[in-house]
């Protein structure tokens, strides 16, 4: 039954990345890419190739951006879902906490999952393998050195308390 959890079918409740204006840089940015490799082949020059590798680069790196069908983090009955990560299960979880971090002229939330067992026996799916292609891709979560998992979730479609709450609830609810 937990078998079949695969990190496209996992249920419950999901966020995904919100679509709106802010990530119209990786457009561009693509849009660059597409022009810098024109000009190396229309001039030759090698300049115009090294520009177009950046661009390209950024573009591939915020391609999970772009994909708002897609979740990139939830809950079910089984626990918290994180596209990438894995399925964390609800008794290995000690606290959810979403803290606002200040970066230059904005803040930023983040949702921190504090685990109290080792990462291998907290995690019911192990989804970090990911394909070749998707190596250098942006992930949506970091981990620490004190068995942290911190996931900001400014880009996501839902606001922060929200998502916090739900969490939390779900979390109270299914431990028990």
């Amino acid at each position: 039954m937990i078998a079949a959890l695969d990190e496209g079918h996992v249920g419950g409740y999901s966020v995904a990345y919100g679509r709106n204006d802010t990530y119209f840089p990786v457009y561009v940015t693509a849009a660059l890419a597409a022009i810098f490799c024109t000009a190396a082949l229309l001039t030759g020059a090698i300049y115009w190739l090294a520009l177009a590798a950046l661009a390209a680069g950024f573009t591939y790196y915020n391609i999970p951006l772009l994909e708002t069908g897609r979740p990139t983090i939830g809950a079910n009955q089984y626990g918290i879902f994180i596209q990438a990560f894995g399925l964390i299960r609800w008794r290995a979880i000690e606290r959810i906490d979403l803290v606002e971090i200040a970066e230059r002229a904005m803040t930023v939330h983040e949702l921190q999952i504090v685990l109290n067992a080792p990462l291998t026996s907290a995690l019911v799916a192990d989804w970090r393998k990911q394909p070749s292609w998707r190596w250098l891709m942006r992930l949506p979560w970091r981990m620490s050195h004190t068995n942290m998992v911190r996931i900001n979730v400014e880009p996501f479609d839902q606001p922060p308390d929200m998502i916090h709450r739900t969490f939390l609830r779900m979390w109270r609810y299914y431990r028990s």
